[in-house]
């Protein structure tokens, strides 16, 4: 597998990982070019566990950040020291970064993320110690999400790394003891967004998402 670039992500890299949490590993390679243009369909996502990996082909992970995916856009967004592999192509790709962007594919995937982990907290079946931990999680990553979101629909920009973690935990740990806490800050994403001025454009940069994958196609022919 030809790796260009690969991190850590997830509550590592939020600030937000507690001793027992894993450490959860993001990366994007590519495939023989020659691979993909015959008849076979290849795999172009990958993931495992021990540790917890996920890697997209270089296309996929394209497809992702053009849809405005907040998982897959971590991998462009990261600080520099939780990079783990960078080579010529992964950098030219994060300084594309903000070229993959459009306004509502921006809002439609954080605030649909955020509304994906708030469903899950209707849906309790039991109230033991270890659902409280799995409510307490989805708190915090629909607080995250809402928060970059806004932050990457309004400046441009999203900071992966938290500056107050503890709020987050704070509001996880209060979540698990009602799920309906968590109703507030769904409707105040909605109103904030809903008021919000843009600095995104309306559409990507589609030539230039199509320039960086087609120079990965040659360089990777066979």
């Amino acid at each position: 597998m030809d790796v260009l670039l690969s991190g850590i992500v997830g509550s590592t890299a939020y600030g937000l990982a507690g001793p027992d949490s894993d450490v959860d590993h993001l990366g994007m390679f590519a495939l023989p070019t020659i691979e993909l243009v015959g008849l076979g369909k290849p795999q172009l996502s990958r993931v495992a566990k021990n540790p917890d990996s996920t890697w997209h082909e270089a296309g996929k992970a394209v497809g992702l950040f053009l849809a405005g995916n907040p998982t897959a856009m971590e991998l462009l967004w990261l600080p520099d020291d939780l990079y783990e592999a960078r080579t010529p192509l992964g950098d030219e790709a994060i300084a594309l970064r903000s070229r993959f962007l459009s306004a509502h594919r921006v809002k439609d995937a954080y605030l649909g993320y955020a509304t994906h982990q708030f469903r899950k907290l209707q849906t309790r079946y039991e109230n033991d110690e270890q659902q409280r931990a799995r409510d307490a999680k989805h708190a915090r990553h629909l607080m995250r999400l809402v928060e970059q979101g806004y932050e990457l629909y309004t400046t441009g920009n999203v900071r992966i790394r938290l500056e107050d973690p503890q709020r987050f935990l704070d509001f996880g740990a209060t979540v698990a003891e009602d799920a309906r806490r968590a109703m507030p800050i769904m409707a105040k994403a909605q109103d904030r967004f809903s008021r919000a001025r843009t600095v995104l454009p309306q559409e990507p940069d589609f030539a230039a998402a199509e320039d960086w994958l087609l120079r990965v196609r040659r360089e990777f022919w066979e």
